[in-house]
């Protein structure tokens, strides 16, 4: 099955993206959506992270409290890269098993960290949704109702807008809004059924 890797910092656009390509008919892997897969109770993982971090990271209810985990992480380096090397072969996994069950022409592989944690091996293209970075923490803070330190860190621990575009075959700017990165989709829609039919 032909994949592309569709990536982009915090508050880019990427999940408008990823929508538009939906709404196409195309296949959309989430790489978030297994990220909570791989958490959820009664998964080994959680266990390991309770144990780790305290049981204070997990909601009464016995769920992930995300929110508390991600300001642990992203003001620490050395219990990001911890937390890092235990999920992400778990999230590989299960990405890997979400794209087998593909149909259609082609699928998407959506992903924050999708050159960061290796995923990009996964896919045949990459590409980004860009936007200037100031742009970027506007939207995000915007969206979140986050504290814009919150994000600068967030976006510090994400590769920076040039190393991404560096690594693009496809880009999509974001800059213009929703309806012209809707039309942007359309176009590279076209262009990844002839690749997918070559």
């Amino acid at each position: 099955m032909f994949t592309v890797g569709l990536t982009g910092g915090i508050g880019s656009g990427k999940s408008a993206a990823a929508g538009y390509f939906r709404d196409l008919g195309i296949h959309v892997v989430d790489a978030d959506w297994a990220a909570r897969v791989v958490v959820q109770p009664g998964r080994p993982a959680l266990e390991q992270i309770a144990q780790h971090f305290g049981a204070d990271v997990l909601f009464e209810s016995g769920e992930l409290n995300r929110g508390k985990l991600r300001t642990l992480i992203f003001s620490n380096a050395h219990e990001r890269k911890w937390l890092e090397s235990l999920l992400h072969p778990l999230i590989r996994a299960e990405i890997i098993s979400s794209l087998s069950r593909s149909q259609g022409a082609y699928a998407i592989l959506e992903s924050p960290l999708l050159i960061e944690s290796g995923q990009h091996q996964l896919v045949d293209r990459i590409c980004v949704v860009d936007l200037p970075e100031t742009l970027q923490l506007e939207r995000a803070s915007a969206r979140d109702n986050s504290q814009r330190e919150q994000i600068r860190k967030i976006m510090a621990a994400q590769m920076t807008r040039e190393q991404r575009l560096d690594k693009a075959d496809d880009r999509l700017d974001n800059t213009s809004g929703l309806r012209a990165l809707k039309a942007q989709v359309e176009q590279l829609h076209q262009k990844y059924l002839q690749l997918a039919r070559a």
